[in-house]
Protein backbone atom coordinates (compact mmCIF):
# COMPACT_ATOMS: atom_id res chain seq x y z
CA UNK A 1 0.00 0.00 0.00
CA UNK A 2 1.27 3.46 -0.89
CA UNK A 3 0.42 6.23 1.55
CA UNK A 4 1.06 9.67 0.08
CA UNK A 5 2.62 12.23 2.42
CA UNK A 6 2.37 16.03 2.86
CA UNK A 7 -1.00 16.63 1.18
CA UNK A 8 -2.90 19.95 1.25
CA UNK A 9 0.40 21.81 1.09
CA UNK A 10 -1.02 24.30 -1.41
CA UNK A 11 -3.71 25.47 1.03
CA UNK A 12 -3.27 28.09 3.73
CA UNK A 13 -2.60 26.96 7.28
CA UNK A 14 -6.09 28.15 8.22
CA UNK A 15 -7.74 26.03 5.53
CA UNK A 16 -5.63 23.00 6.40
CA UNK A 17 -6.80 23.32 9.99
CA UNK A 18 -10.42 23.65 8.86
CA UNK A 19 -10.09 20.56 6.69
CA UNK A 20 -8.73 18.68 9.69
CA UNK A 21 -11.72 19.77 11.78
CA UNK A 22 -14.30 18.61 9.26
CA UNK A 23 -12.43 15.40 8.52
CA UNK A 24 -13.61 13.52 11.56
CA UNK A 25 -17.22 14.59 10.99
CA UNK A 26 -17.19 14.61 7.19
CA UNK A 27 -20.09 12.18 6.82
CA UNK A 28 -22.45 14.12 9.11
CA UNK A 29 -23.04 16.90 6.59
CA UNK A 30 -21.34 16.07 3.33
CA UNK A 31 -23.14 18.81 1.40
CA UNK A 32 -21.89 21.63 3.61
CA UNK A 33 -18.42 20.13 3.85
CA UNK A 34 -18.30 19.58 0.09
CA UNK A 35 -19.16 23.25 -0.48
CA UNK A 36 -16.40 24.36 1.87
CA UNK A 37 -13.86 22.27 -0.03
CA UNK A 38 -15.01 23.49 -3.44
CA UNK A 39 -14.89 27.10 -2.27
CA UNK A 40 -11.35 26.55 -1.00
CA UNK A 41 -10.04 25.09 -4.25
CA UNK A 42 -11.96 27.13 -6.81
CA UNK A 43 -9.68 30.23 -6.65
CA UNK A 44 -6.56 28.07 -7.00
CA UNK A 45 -7.99 26.13 -9.93
CA UNK A 46 -9.24 29.37 -11.53
CA UNK A 47 -5.79 30.92 -11.37
CA UNK A 48 -4.30 27.92 -13.15
CA UNK A 49 -7.07 27.87 -15.77
CA UNK A 50 -6.54 31.57 -16.51
CA UNK A 51 -2.85 31.17 -17.13
CA UNK A 52 -2.33 33.04 -20.40
CA UNK A 53 0.56 30.76 -21.33
CA UNK A 54 -1.54 27.64 -20.86
CA UNK A 55 -2.06 26.87 -24.56
CA UNK A 56 -4.69 24.22 -23.90
CA UNK A 57 -7.28 23.56 -26.61
CA UNK A 58 -10.73 22.71 -25.24
CA UNK A 59 -13.53 21.11 -27.25
CA UNK A 60 -16.80 21.55 -25.35
CA UNK A 61 -20.03 19.54 -25.31
CA UNK A 62 -19.15 17.02 -27.98
CA UNK A 63 -21.99 14.51 -28.42
CA UNK A 64 -21.19 10.82 -28.00
CA UNK A 65 -24.88 9.84 -27.88
CA UNK A 66 -28.36 11.29 -28.54
CA UNK A 67 -29.26 12.28 -24.95
CA UNK A 68 -28.53 15.86 -23.89
CA UNK A 69 -26.24 14.60 -21.11
CA UNK A 70 -24.28 12.28 -23.36
CA UNK A 71 -21.66 14.93 -23.88
CA UNK A 72 -17.92 15.17 -23.30
CA UNK A 73 -15.18 17.79 -23.24
CA UNK A 74 -11.68 17.27 -24.63
CA UNK A 75 -8.57 19.02 -23.27
CA UNK A 76 -5.34 18.80 -25.29
CA UNK A 77 -2.34 21.01 -25.85
CA UNK A 78 -1.50 21.91 -29.42
CA UNK A 79 1.94 20.34 -29.16
CA UNK A 80 0.43 17.10 -27.84
CA UNK A 81 -2.12 16.94 -30.65
CA UNK A 82 0.50 17.58 -33.30
CA UNK A 83 2.97 15.05 -31.88
CA UNK A 84 0.39 12.27 -31.56
CA UNK A 85 0.55 8.93 -29.72
CA UNK A 86 -0.26 10.53 -26.34
CA UNK A 87 -1.88 8.68 -23.45
CA UNK A 88 -5.63 9.35 -23.28
CA UNK A 89 -7.19 9.91 -19.83
CA UNK A 90 -10.98 9.60 -19.68
CA UNK A 91 -12.50 10.99 -16.47
CA UNK A 92 -16.03 10.21 -15.22
CA UNK A 93 -17.29 12.57 -12.49
CA UNK A 94 -19.33 11.80 -9.37
CA UNK A 95 -22.65 13.06 -8.04
CA UNK A 96 -24.39 10.31 -6.05
CA UNK A 97 -26.08 9.03 -9.26
CA UNK A 98 -28.61 11.90 -9.09
CA UNK A 99 -26.63 15.01 -9.92
CA UNK A 100 -23.27 16.33 -11.05
CA UNK A 101 -21.81 17.60 -14.28
CA UNK A 102 -18.51 17.42 -16.11
CA UNK A 103 -17.90 21.10 -15.35
CA UNK A 104 -19.28 22.00 -11.94
CA UNK A 105 -19.02 25.81 -11.46
CA UNK A 106 -17.01 25.96 -14.68
CA UNK A 107 -13.82 24.82 -12.92
CA UNK A 108 -14.14 21.74 -10.76
CA UNK A 109 -13.77 18.50 -12.76
CA UNK A 110 -12.36 20.60 -15.61
CA UNK A 111 -9.36 20.80 -13.32
CA UNK A 112 -8.70 17.06 -13.55
CA UNK A 113 -8.64 17.03 -17.35
CA UNK A 114 -6.75 20.32 -17.58
CA UNK A 115 -4.00 19.01 -15.31
CA UNK A 116 -3.54 15.81 -17.32
CA UNK A 117 -3.49 17.85 -20.53
CA UNK A 118 -0.63 19.88 -19.01
CA UNK A 119 1.27 16.61 -18.54
CA UNK A 120 1.08 15.78 -22.25
CA UNK A 121 -2.05 13.64 -22.23
CA UNK A 122 -5.25 13.91 -24.23
CA UNK A 123 -7.84 14.35 -21.46
CA UNK A 124 -11.55 13.67 -21.85
CA UNK A 125 -14.21 14.69 -19.32
CA UNK A 126 -17.43 12.66 -19.61
CA UNK A 127 -20.96 13.61 -18.59
CA UNK A 128 -23.61 10.88 -18.39
CA UNK A 129 -27.32 10.31 -17.82
CA UNK A 130 -28.64 10.42 -14.26
CA UNK A 131 -31.08 8.47 -12.12
CA UNK A 132 -33.97 8.06 -11.79
CA UNK A 133 -34.47 8.69 -15.52
CA UNK A 134 -31.53 6.44 -16.36
CA UNK A 135 -31.19 3.61 -13.80
CA UNK A 136 -28.63 0.80 -13.66
CA UNK A 137 -26.75 0.01 -15.86
CA UNK A 138 -27.21 3.27 -17.82
CA UNK A 139 -24.14 4.97 -16.33
CA UNK A 140 -21.87 2.14 -17.41
CA UNK A 141 -23.55 2.05 -20.82
CA UNK A 142 -22.68 5.72 -21.21
CA UNK A 143 -19.07 4.98 -20.26
CA UNK A 144 -19.05 2.35 -23.01
CA UNK A 145 -20.45 4.79 -25.57
CA UNK A 146 -18.01 7.53 -24.56
CA UNK A 147 -15.07 5.14 -24.84
CA UNK A 148 -16.18 4.09 -28.32
CA UNK A 149 -16.19 7.77 -29.30
CA UNK A 150 -12.74 8.27 -27.80
CA UNK A 151 -11.29 5.26 -29.60
CA UNK A 152 -12.70 6.49 -32.92
CA UNK A 153 -11.33 10.02 -32.52
CA UNK A 154 -8.16 9.40 -30.51
CA UNK A 155 -5.70 9.67 -33.39
CA UNK A 156 -7.21 12.92 -34.69
CA UNK A 157 -6.89 14.38 -31.19
CA UNK A 158 -3.25 13.33 -30.86
CA UNK A 159 -3.90 10.27 -28.72
CA UNK A 160 -2.99 6.62 -28.91
CA UNK A 161 -6.16 4.45 -29.10
CA UNK A 162 -4.19 1.60 -27.51
CA UNK A 163 -3.37 3.78 -24.48
CA UNK A 164 -6.78 4.81 -23.10
CA UNK A 165 -6.95 5.04 -19.29
CA UNK A 166 -10.31 5.18 -17.55
CA UNK A 167 -10.72 7.16 -14.29
CA UNK A 168 -13.91 7.40 -12.21
CA UNK A 169 -14.72 9.31 -9.02
CA UNK A 170 -17.53 8.37 -6.58
CA UNK A 171 -20.63 7.42 -8.61
CA UNK A 172 -18.49 7.78 -11.72
CA UNK A 173 -16.20 5.18 -10.18
CA UNK A 174 -19.17 2.85 -9.84
CA UNK A 175 -19.92 3.29 -13.55
CA UNK A 176 -16.28 2.66 -14.48
CA UNK A 177 -16.08 -0.46 -12.32
CA UNK A 178 -19.38 -1.75 -13.71
CA UNK A 179 -18.14 -1.21 -17.25
CA UNK A 180 -14.96 -3.14 -16.52
CA UNK A 181 -16.37 -6.07 -14.59
CA UNK A 182 -20.14 -6.56 -14.66
CA UNK A 183 -21.23 -9.46 -16.91
CA UNK A 184 -24.28 -7.37 -17.87
CA UNK A 185 -21.92 -5.07 -19.81
CA UNK A 186 -19.84 -7.77 -21.49
CA UNK A 187 -21.36 -7.18 -24.93
CA UNK A 188 -20.70 -3.45 -24.71
CA UNK A 189 -17.01 -3.64 -23.81
CA UNK A 190 -15.92 -2.97 -27.38
CA UNK A 191 -13.17 -0.48 -26.45
CA UNK A 192 -10.35 -1.99 -24.39
CA UNK A 193 -8.60 0.20 -21.87
CA UNK A 194 -4.94 0.16 -20.90
CA UNK A 195 -5.70 0.69 -17.21
CA UNK A 196 -8.23 2.09 -14.76
CA UNK A 197 -8.25 4.22 -11.61
CA UNK A 198 -11.14 4.15 -9.14
CA UNK A 199 -11.16 7.22 -6.87
CA UNK A 200 -13.44 7.12 -3.81
CA UNK A 201 -15.72 4.88 -5.86
CA UNK A 202 -19.07 3.52 -4.68
CA UNK A 203 -18.41 -0.10 -5.55
CA UNK A 204 -21.13 -1.45 -3.24
CA UNK A 205 -24.82 -0.59 -3.53
CA UNK A 206 -26.06 -0.06 0.02
CA UNK A 207 -28.83 1.90 1.71
CA UNK A 208 -27.51 1.65 5.25
CA UNK A 209 -28.97 4.22 7.68
CA UNK A 210 -25.76 6.26 7.80
CA UNK A 211 -25.22 6.28 4.05
CA UNK A 212 -25.92 9.94 3.18
CA UNK A 213 -26.44 8.98 -0.45
CA UNK A 214 -28.86 6.11 0.11
CA UNK A 215 -31.54 7.90 -1.93
CA UNK A 216 -29.21 8.00 -4.90
CA UNK A 217 -28.43 4.31 -4.55
CA UNK A 218 -32.14 3.49 -4.57
CA UNK A 219 -32.79 5.74 -7.53
CA UNK A 220 -30.02 4.15 -9.59
CA UNK A 221 -29.85 0.53 -8.45
CA UNK A 222 -33.58 0.18 -7.79
CA UNK A 223 -35.89 -0.32 -4.82
CA UNK A 224 -35.35 -4.09 -4.64
CA UNK A 225 -32.46 -4.48 -2.21
CA UNK A 226 -32.24 -8.18 -3.04
CA UNK A 227 -30.67 -7.16 -6.37
CA UNK A 228 -27.99 -4.93 -4.88
CA UNK A 229 -25.32 -7.61 -4.58
CA UNK A 230 -25.86 -8.65 -8.20
CA UNK A 231 -25.52 -5.03 -9.30
CA UNK A 232 -22.58 -4.04 -7.09
CA UNK A 233 -19.20 -3.81 -8.83
CA UNK A 234 -17.51 -5.44 -5.82
CA UNK A 235 -19.28 -8.70 -6.65
CA UNK A 236 -17.43 -8.89 -9.97
CA UNK A 237 -14.15 -7.25 -9.00
CA UNK A 238 -12.24 -10.41 -9.83
CA UNK A 239 -13.31 -10.13 -13.46
CA UNK A 240 -11.24 -6.98 -14.02
CA UNK A 241 -8.36 -7.93 -16.26
CA UNK A 242 -6.69 -4.55 -16.80
CA UNK A 243 -4.10 -2.81 -14.60
CA UNK A 244 -5.99 -1.24 -11.69
CA UNK A 245 -5.34 1.51 -9.15
CA UNK A 246 -7.74 2.10 -6.24
CA UNK A 247 -7.64 5.44 -4.43
CA UNK A 248 -9.46 6.44 -1.24
CA UNK A 249 -9.35 9.58 0.88
CA UNK A 250 -8.61 9.52 4.59
CA UNK A 251 -11.96 11.21 5.25
CA UNK A 252 -14.52 9.46 3.09
CA UNK A 253 -18.25 9.29 2.71
CA UNK A 254 -19.28 6.44 5.04
CA UNK A 255 -17.92 3.04 4.02
CA UNK A 256 -16.31 4.08 0.72
CA UNK A 257 -12.79 3.62 2.10
CA UNK A 258 -13.66 0.13 3.36
CA UNK A 259 -15.36 -0.73 0.08
CA UNK A 260 -12.33 0.46 -1.87
CA UNK A 261 -10.01 -1.65 0.26
CA UNK A 262 -12.26 -4.68 -0.21
CA UNK A 263 -12.29 -4.13 -3.97
CA UNK A 264 -8.49 -3.93 -4.06
CA UNK A 265 -8.20 -7.06 -1.93
CA UNK A 266 -10.55 -9.07 -4.14
CA UNK A 267 -8.73 -8.10 -7.32
CA UNK A 268 -5.35 -8.84 -5.73
CA UNK A 269 -6.48 -12.26 -4.50
CA UNK A 270 -7.78 -13.31 -7.91
CA UNK A 271 -4.62 -12.14 -9.64
CA UNK A 272 -2.41 -13.96 -7.17
CA UNK A 273 -4.41 -17.12 -7.72
CA UNK A 274 -4.53 -16.93 -11.50
CA UNK A 275 -1.46 -14.88 -12.36
CA UNK A 276 -3.51 -12.74 -14.78
CA UNK A 277 -2.46 -10.03 -15.34
CA UNK A 278 0.99 -10.30 -13.82
CA UNK A 279 1.04 -6.81 -12.31
CA UNK A 280 -0.65 -6.46 -8.91
CA UNK A 281 -3.22 -3.69 -8.41
CA UNK A 282 -2.23 -0.55 -6.54
CA UNK A 283 -3.92 0.93 -3.48
CA UNK A 284 -3.41 4.59 -2.52
CA UNK A 285 -4.72 6.42 0.54
CA UNK A 286 -4.69 10.21 0.32
CA UNK A 287 -3.96 11.37 3.86
CA UNK A 288 -5.84 14.49 5.11
CA UNK A 289 -7.93 14.57 1.97
CA UNK A 290 -11.67 14.00 1.89
CA UNK A 291 -14.17 12.66 -0.62
CA UNK A 292 -14.29 15.98 -2.50
CA UNK A 293 -10.75 17.33 -2.17
CA UNK A 294 -9.34 14.07 -3.54
CA UNK A 295 -10.34 15.37 -7.00
CA UNK A 296 -10.87 19.11 -6.36
CA UNK A 297 -7.16 19.55 -5.67
CA UNK A 298 -6.05 18.71 -9.21
CA UNK A 299 -4.42 21.67 -11.02
CA UNK A 300 -4.22 23.64 -7.77
CA UNK A 301 -0.51 23.15 -7.16
CA UNK A 302 -0.58 19.81 -5.34
CA UNK A 303 0.55 16.96 -7.59
CA UNK A 304 0.91 13.97 -5.26
CA UNK A 305 -2.00 11.94 -6.60
CA UNK A 306 -1.59 13.13 -10.17
CA UNK A 307 2.05 12.06 -10.21
CA UNK A 308 1.15 8.68 -8.72
CA UNK A 309 -1.43 8.17 -11.45
CA UNK A 310 1.03 9.15 -14.18
CA UNK A 311 3.52 6.69 -12.73
CA UNK A 312 0.80 4.02 -12.82
CA UNK A 313 -0.06 4.82 -16.45
CA UNK A 314 3.56 4.77 -17.56
CA UNK A 315 4.86 1.87 -15.47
Amino acid sequence: MLVLQEPLGNLSAELRQRFAQIGAVWGRDINAHRDLVINAYTPLVAAAANDAADGCEVLRDVAYGPHERQRLDVFVHTATREAGQADVVVFVHGGAFLRGSKSFNGLIYDNVSRWFARQGCVAVNVEYRLAPEAPYPAGAEDVAAALDWVRTHAVALGGNPQRIFLVGHSAGGAHVATYLADPALAAQRSTPVAGAVLISARVVADVLPDNPNAAGVRAYFGDDASLYALRSPLTYAGHIDVPLMVVVAEHENPYLDAYGAAFFERVAQVRQRTGRPARAPRFVQMLRHNHTSVVAHFDSGETLLGNAMLDFFRA
